[in-house]
């Protein structure tokens, strides 16, 4: 990414940190020239909706929307739980009682509200499900939509905590399943539902295809959810044979890919850009907007605070998330998504002057002006306030609100190539098989950079990586390729299986009274 020559010293910014819960400093500039920032989200868009169906279904889908693109519940516990992106403690901001670096170290607590928030959505959204199944009156293909959204939700609960409840009815009393039970059910109800559904359903809606590219993710993770949480886990990923679940994840994918209803947009960078309503690679999606479906505030998240300036934001940014500098040198220069995915270098407000933290650290050799290193000089007590290429894959517009416009992908049709590539490479046991290299070299040409002639699982996950990051898949994948115990920045390696699932909430367990719900173990 270029970085903007410093013009001048104009604009002083006085900063107090006092962490995301005392961010109410004022911010002073002029908004008067037409001005393209040198970063990702740059330019007016219009602020476009699409048409969400009439259906009476929408309790249900935007349950899916609390806690997915936001400071909290799914989004948090699996990718500051990665190698994608932590939140450092910058002095007295982000500390909050360790819990962001006790996440990022993998020293996962009960007591966390965000593992509880993650269960407490979940188990929301099936409620308002089952309430509408119980309720009647709906069409086969409502049934099976409804059915494609309560396994949703299950998948959720599942890839995260491993042994739940399955929950079909409203306020029945249920035992506690253990990860392959759960893993069967999902599997079972996308399979019963694909022959009701139609190909597409309207706008935010999961069709047929939605189902299809749904169970092609959950078979191509059947080495991890097949695996036995109760008595602990024991053994690797693919320590059995999973050729048919590699087969079947094949065939859903061919189903997406042979529909002929979506294709790769050219530009990687207008999938998830504010104006992204009915994106060609889009098969499923979360209908955010700033007015209509809030919730996406990955501004407010990862930019510093006089970064307001930048894009002449409504409200003041919190300096949380960054991204590990690990994870972004793994993008060489000239990839595309290297470009559409971070924000680094000297900032600048709206005209072009720089913007100034007059609180800087005073051993930084960058001063008061704002320049988003990749680099990060320490995880806690004192990480530097401007370190850190932030979040800019879901790009922001000028004069965005708290909540952003873009429509966030459940599932998008690059994410279909690279499970083809890599339920083929499994099940020939070779990552240079030509189809694996086919798939993953198309998206690298899209992204303008050269092609693999041979490939080993560890570059396969790198390129998931770049390809993915921002899209909460990163710990799935992690965790699937058995690297969820590797080290990475500020996280030392561990060989602890029962970290490949969260801790059952202390909060669920004490609201549990006859014992049905029991602590995973190793916690």
């Amino acid at each position: 990414m270029n970085s903007r020559k410093l013009f001048s010293l104009a604009l002083l910014i006085s900063l107090i940190g006092y962490g995301c819960t005392d961010l109410n400093e004022t911010l002073n500039s002029d908004f008067t020239e037409s001005f393209t920032p040198n970063n990702p989200g740059f330019g007016q868009s219009a602020n476009v909706n699409g048409s969400i169906p009439a259906d009476g279904l929408n309790a249900a889908y935007s349950a899916i929307m609390t806690g997915t693109g936001n400071n909290g519940a799914w989004f948090h516990i699996n990718g500051i739980a990665s190698d994608e992106m932590l939140i450092p403690q910058r002095g007295g901001d982000w500390f909050d009682g360790g819990i962001y670096i006790d996440l990022h170290t993998h020293n996962f607590k009960s007591t966390d509200g965000q593992t509880n928030n993650t269960w407490n959505d979940a188990y929301n959204g099936i409620t308002q499900v089952n309430t509408l199944l119980e309720k009647g009156g709906l069409s086969a293909d409502q049934v099976a939509q409804l059915r494609v959204v309560r396994a949703y939700f299950h998948w959720r609960l599942m890839d995260a905590f491993g042994r739940v409840k399955i929950q079909t009815q409203v306020g029945a009393s249920v035992p506690q399943s253990d990860r392959p039970e759960v893993y069967q059910f999902i599997i079972d109800e996308l399979e019963a539902a694909i022959p009701d559904l139609n190909p597409e359903n309207g706008y935010a809606r999961a069709g047929k295809f939605a189902a299809h590219a749904f169970a092609a993710r959950v078979y191509l993770n059947a080495g991890v959810y097949k695996r036995s949480v109760s008595g602990g886990i024991s053994s690797a990923p693919w320590t059995g044979d999973y050729s048919a679940e590699l087969q079947k994840a094949i065939d859903h994918t061919d189903a997406v890919i042979n529909s002929g209803l979506y294709e790769l947009d050219s530009d990687f960078a207008n999938v998830f850009a504010p104006d992204n309503v009915d994106n060609p690679e889009h098969i499923w999606v979360l209908p955010y907007d700033e007015a209509t479906g809030g919730g996406l505030n990955f501004a407010m998240m990862t930019l510093h605070y006089p970064s307001q300036l930048t894009y002449d934001l409504e409200q003041q940014p919190w300096n949380g998330y960054s991204t590990l500098e690990s994870f972004y040198n793994s993008f060489e220069d000239g990839d595309a998504r290297k470009e559409a995915s971070f924000i680094v270098g000297p900032q600048t407000d709206i005209n072009g002057n720089p913007i100034l933290d007059v609180a800087f650290d005073k051993n930084d050799p960058d001063g008061a002006a704002i320049n988003y290193t990749p680099a990060i000089n320490e995880l806690f007590p004192n990480a530097s306030r401007q370190a850190g290429a932030r979040l800019g894959k879901f790009s922001f517009k000028i004069g965005q609100k708290p909540d952003g416009d873009n429509d966030f992908p459940l599932f998008r049709f690059a994410e279909m190539h690279l499970i083809k590539a890599e339920a083929t490479a499994r099940l020939n046991s070779n990552w240079s098989h030509p189809t694996t290299l086919a798939l993953v070299n198309i998206l690298r040409e899209r992204a303008g950079v050269s092609a693999f002639t041979s490939l080993t699982a560890d570059e396969f996950l790198a390129e998931l990586g770049r390809e993915k990051f921002q899209e909460v898949h990163r710990r799935t994948d992690l965790i699937r390729f058995d690297a969820w115990g590797d080290s990475w920045d500020f996280k030392p390696a561990h060989s602890d299986r029962y970290k490949e699932v969260f801790p059952i909430p202390n909060a669920q367990l004490n609201a549990t009274t006859d014992g049905s719900l029991t602590q995973n173990p190793g916690y």
